[in-house]
């Protein structure tokens, strides 16, 4: 979840709403990604699609079975969709989303009978939504 926050950093740094994400196989980082919605100008590049994507070339394919994926941020709709689609099997998360959590807080796709990857929510959460608040009041 270390290395997820560095990439929440990187968000934060460029002005991005502040989520990192990493996938692991084996022990072994083989994704990594942060938000980049407003740079990018896609509603698409949340961390969770890039690092999907990313570890997909890496492995050669659509299948991630054997991945962990850490993300700061309890994956949205579109991410958990995403998640279930790439079959990862376990999906680690800080904060709770109380606007668009898809793993529990507002929905739960793992009741989705395709495919329920475990979850493990509240992994560095105070870590994880101080990064968010601190950006959010920025903002305002």
């Amino acid at each position: 979840m270390l290395l997820a926050l560095d990439e929440a950093k990187k968000a934060y740094n460029e002005d991005e709403v502040p989520v990192g994400a990493i996938i692991v196989r084996n022990n072994e980082v083989i994704a990594r990604s942060y938000n980049t919605r407003e740079y990018g100008k896609n509603a698409l590049y949340h961390a969770e699609i890039k690092a999907i994507d990313e570890a997909c070339k890496k492995l050669g394919g659509w299948r991630l079975v054997g991945c962990t994926m850490y993300v700061t941020l309890e994956p949205c709709p579109m991410c958990a969709g995403a998640i279930i689609n790439a079959r990862v099997e376990r999906v680690v998360y800080g904060a709770s989303d109380h606007k668009a959590g898809a793993f529990g807080t507002m929905i739960n796709l793992t009741d989705y009978p395709l495919f329920k990857p475990q979850i493990t929510k509240g992994v560095l959460e105070g870590e994880c939504s101080k990064i968010l608040t601190d950006f959010f009041k920025g903002k305002r």
